[in-house]
């Protein structure tokens, strides 16, 4: 079982910058990607920015300037780096680990961007 846990979350005003932790834990290989995916009150799950083993990383168009994905292999952590910050990034951001065809989740951290 894998387990994920998502910190650094919460309110910040327009402009603003936060970053986002995600610690993984459990049975995880070596070879595995993660991701940052956001969901807003009526709206889709989005992918956010994605990181392979390897460091290949992906943006969604909306954040590509403005936030960087990055991971720390030895502690299995992935961190989102968000500077800009504009009043449509608020959502619920859930971290996503992929690893052997399976897809495992975070519980979520809310980030409010608002004045």
């Amino acid at each position: 079982q894998v387990r994920l846990v998502e910190s650094g979350g919460g309110l910040v005003q327009p402009g603003g910058s936060l970053r986002l932790s995600c610690a993984a834990s459990g049975s995880i290989f070596s070879i595995y990607s993660m991701a940052w995916y956001r969901q807003a009150p009526g709206k889709q799950r989005e992918l956010v920015a994605r990181i392979s083993s390897g460091g290949i990383t992906d943006y969604a168009d909306s954040v590509k300037t403005r936030f960087t994905i990055s991971r720390d292999n030895a502690k299995n952590t992935v961190y989102l780096e968000m500077n800009s910050l504009k009043p449509e990034d608020t959502a619920v951001y859930y971290c996503n680990l992929l690893n052997l065809g399976l897809n495992y989740w975070g519980q979520g951290t809310q980030v409010t961007v608002s004045s």
